[in-house]
């Protein structure tokens, strides 16, 4: 089949690659000149494993284009992806300005029959909006379609080529049969494709992110109860995630979530509802609950430091909001950062991705490391952020002989308390005892 895909952020070229690795055309559209240069000459611009094989590989075989002219781009297209930001607005609301625009753009330039498919994260009645924009200036036939994404940043091309469902909201028996056909070749092992009206499958998508944020909220209140009651949030967590009905993933306690999706569709779910008269209050104490978490090492380390932090260095490892990707969007480090140079601090960091986004954002305000051993030089303690796998099970004899002290605040949980009190650490953790070596304070 012969695709277009507008917009070439995250979700744009891992649909438009993923598209093209089973044998479609793609022609992936965006404004920006520079990032449209650079795909188009191999460059690939943005972090996800794997990616950078099937992106090449599909640019070699020339069934992936790239261009900035729209109507070059969707000319021959029988399907039209909508991958455009909706980031939030100042009162939460998903920002359309950049969907909407697109969709009056098509309107101008159509000339048959196209399935345009909102594959954005989108507020409900969008597919609505999506067809009266074009309808303005095109009086033929077309659909408009929701197929919401549910890609999980690290995994997005398993995600995308084995997923769990696809989702598609149409009210269109045409749009459903070419839809149905395009992801045909994704579910061969028998997981569904969930046909729906257009607005349930909008919901949808909001629905399963904030149901997760719930989780994993969920499971820092009950490291915060853990922390204050004496009992051991891992032991809770296997206990509770082996529960059929609620399961292990997304239990995992932690200092918050953060990321592009998360933050982003929870706070537009609740606006939605206040626009419907209704107050959804399990998603209000979600929002509250998680800026709070994003410091819940802070306090550890002022008491540690008899409240004061004036001089102290800290090295921290991890940077991105989760292993894995290069997307720093409300990660947890990042209020880190802010809050311990408000204290007086310095700080040297560490990411195997994440260095030049934060640079970015952070600038000169901050060291950065070439490795993770050398941020430990000079500094006071450790803070642990992201779950990278290259921290899981770091060489501690490089760490005792970098670091100044034997100390390390742990935002994930990575180490077991009594191996690293043997270690002669200081260790505090989410949701669980303080490993506190014999000789106490290092």
């Amino acid at each position: 089949m012969k695709i277009a895909v507008v917009g070439t952020g995250y979700v744009g070229l891992v649909t438009g690659t993923c598209f093209s690795e089973t044998g479609n055309d793609v022609t992936c559209v965006d404004i920006d000149e520079n990032k449209v240069k650079k795909l188009s000459n191999g460059e690939i611009t943005i972090y996800e494993p794997g990616l950078s094989k099937l992106f090449l590989r599909n640019l070699k075989e020339e069934r992936l284009r790239f261009t900035t002219n729209l109507e070059e781009g969707i000319r021959d297209a029988e399907i039209i992806f909508l991958a455009l930001p909706t980031p939030p607005g100042a009162d939460g609301a998903a920002d359309m300005k950049y969907v909407l625009g697109v969709a009056n753009d098509l309107g101008k330039i159509l000339k048959d029959y196209k399935v345009i498919v909102d594959k954005s994260t989108v507020p409900v009645g969008t597919a609505e909006q999506v067809r009266e924009a074009i309808a303005k200036n095109y009086k033929g036939a077309f659909d408009v379609v929701s197929n919401p994404e549910f890609l999980r940043e690290g995994v997005a091309l398993d995600d995308f080529m084995k997923p769990d469902r696809v989702v598609v909201g149409t009210s269109s028996e045409r749009a459903k049969k070419v839809m149905e056909e395009l992801y045909n070749p994704f579910v061969r092992q028998g997981n569904p494709i969930i046909f729906m009206d257009e607005r349930s499958a909008e919901l949808t998508k909001y629905a399963a992110n904030s149901f997760l944020a719930v989780k994993i909220t969920f499971m820092n209140e009950i490291a915060q109860l853990c922390e204050r009651l004496g009992a051991d949030v891992d032991m809770v967590r296997r206990g509770v995630g082996s529960d059929e009905r609620i399961g292990k993933r997304f239990l995992f306690p932690g200092i918050g979530y953060g990321g592009s999706c998360f933050p982003k569709d929870v706070q537009a779910l609740v606006k939605s509802s206040k626009d419907a008269n209704y107050e959804f209050k399990i998603l209000n104490a979600v929002m509250d609950v998680n800026e709070r978490q994003k410091l819940h090492l802070m306090p550890k380390i002022k008491k540690y430091f008899d409240n004061n932090l004036k001089g102290k260095r800290f090295a921290m490892w991890g940077l991105a909001f989760k292993p894995n990707t290069d997307d720093i969007r409300e990660a947890p480090s990042l209020y880190m950062i802010d809050a311990l140079i408000k204290e007086g601090a310095s700080v040297i960091v560490f990411d195997p991705e994440a260095m030049n986004n934060v640079k970015n954002v952070v600038g000169d305000k901050i060291e950065y490391a070439e490795n993770q051993y050398d941020s430990l030089k000079g500094a006071d303690a450790l803070i642990i952020v992201t779950e990278w796998n290259e921290f899981r099970t770091p060489n501690f004899l490089k760490i005792v002989t970098n670091l100044k002290s034997k100390v390390i605040f742990d935002g994930r949980n990575l180490f077991d308390i009594n191996a690293i009190k043997e270690l002669g650490f200081y260790y505090e953790s989410v949701g669980r005892n303080t490993a506190i070596p014999a000789n106490g304070k290092q």
